[in-house]
């Protein structure tokens, strides 16, 4: 799709920011004196993306960049246009608007660099597409999980706003900064390898967040318009209506594929602009597994990694097409952990184990399972069954990546 010029404009809110305490002035990792962030985390082409940014300095250069497009490992995005430099009537809030030409549905985004000083922040949004079903695959970047694990103190108590700092906490706002330089937690070592994947081999998809999944009306209307749908990234918390959405989509025998692992695990409600933890899927009689074919088995923090080792590739020779791939050897060197998915009992009948990451983990008791199945109504599944596959960005994966879109997206 053909760059366009950027049109900005800047619109002046305060002088300060309120009720943040001492860090808005001095700044910190959790709540940093730069900051910018999208009043929505997705816009439809052509529309207007708008940014909450609060700036120590006046004067600050814009530049998009469309994620998964750039060439080197070291980069965040590739320059979608060219930069724009912008001038603040005053320091602290300020709103920037940016209107999109007809981008390509996709992950961009806003790079708001101080003139004086260089320092840089980011602030993520999706381009939507023009018209859902336009693609007949679905990307769901989670966007709820992002801000669970976003530690941004927004309170200004100096403590991250997330229940992983305080157990006690049982909602986050999902209208915050990033905190750090504004990059989504995670993303680079969960998720952009596929979408690098995506962008330099050409291949278009619907990219959709949590929000817009969590408006759509029924699994019939994703079914008219998807024939698959792949989560790209730590799909970890779900609405009741999300999860009801893929459950019938997959009745109805609509395709998914699950790039990381620890998916649907728990149950939140949305009210207003912010999700409430309830509980676990599995405590509420829904397990996961029972969907995706496995489920969250165990969590070492990474203390232990291994690669892939084939399990059954006889099972899906259309997966491991051009890999090489043998029953018990590894499948490339990359090495997964962190987190662990496995099949239980709930699992869909004819479940495949594929390929096992076992990290030597409570003994080799945990293991993280690459599974498949398919349903009666021939709806086909595949879920990575551990942490940063999504992420991966070599040979192997590329290899996997290409062979799943073109088995999947068949209709």
């Amino acid at each position: 799709m053909r760059k366009a010029a950027l049109a900005v404009t800047a619109v002046g809110l305060a002088a300060v920011v309120s009720a943040t305490g001492s860090s808005a002035a001095t700044g910190t990792s959790l709540h940093p004196a730069f900051t910018a962030v999208s009043l929505n985390t997705s816009y439809a082409p052509g529309g207007v993306a708008t940014l909450r940014v609060t700036s120590p300095t006046r004067v600050v250069e814009l530049q998009v960049l469309r994620a998964g497009a750039e060439r080197a490992w070291s980069s965040v995005g590739r320059p979608w246009g060219s930069p724009v430099r912008i001038r603040f009537r005053r320091t602290g809030v300020n709103l920037v608007r940016v209107r999109l030409g007809q981008w390509s549905s996709g992950l961009y985004f806003a790079r708001l660099t101080a003139v004086t000083g260089r320092s840089a922040v980011f602030a993520s949004f999706v381009v939507r597409p023009d018209v859902w079903g336009r693609n007949r695959v679905a990307v769901v970047l989670p966007t709820y999980s992002w801000q669970a694990y976003n530690f941004f103190d927004a309170n200004g108590d100096r403590r991250g706003d997330s229940w992983y700092v305080d157990q006690h906490r049982r909602s986050v706002l999902l209208t915050r900064p990033f905190a750090g330089s504004g990059k989504p937690p995670h993303y680079r070592t969960q998720q952009r390898g596929f979408l690098r994947f995506l962008v330099h081999t050409g291949r278009q998809a619907d990219f959709i967040t949590d929000e817009d999944l969590d408006q759509v009306a029924s699994g019939e209307d994703l079914a008219a318009r998807y024939d698959l749908i792949i989560f790209s990234g730590h799909e970890e918390y779900v609405t009741g209506h999300m999860y009801d959405l893929i459950q019938r989509y997959r009745d109805l025998g609509g395709n998914l594929a699950f790039l990381s692992a620890d998916n649907f695990f728990w149950r939140v409600d949305r009210k207003g602009e912010r999700i409430w933890r309830i509980q676990l899927w599995r405590n509420l009689a829904r397990p996961e597994a029972a969907l995706i074919g496995v489920q969250y088995r165990g969590n070492d923090r990474g203390g232990h990694t291994a690669p892939y080792v084939v399990a059954n590739a006889a099972a899906t020779p259309w997966l491991f097409a051009g890999s090489g791939a043998e029953d018990g050897a590894t499948l490339g060197t990359a090495r997964y952990g962190i987190e662990f998915d496995a099949t239980t009992p709930d699992s869909p009948p004819g479940t495949v184990v594929l390929a096992a990451v076992n990290p030597g983990l409570a003994g080799g008791a945990i293991v993280g399972q690459m599974t498949y199945y398919q349903t009666p109504a021939g709806a086909k599944v595949f879920a990575a069954g551990t942490l940063g596959f999504g992420g991966s960005d070599n040979p192997v994966a590329t290899t996997l990546f290409r062979n799943l879109w073109n088995y999947l997206s068949a209709a």
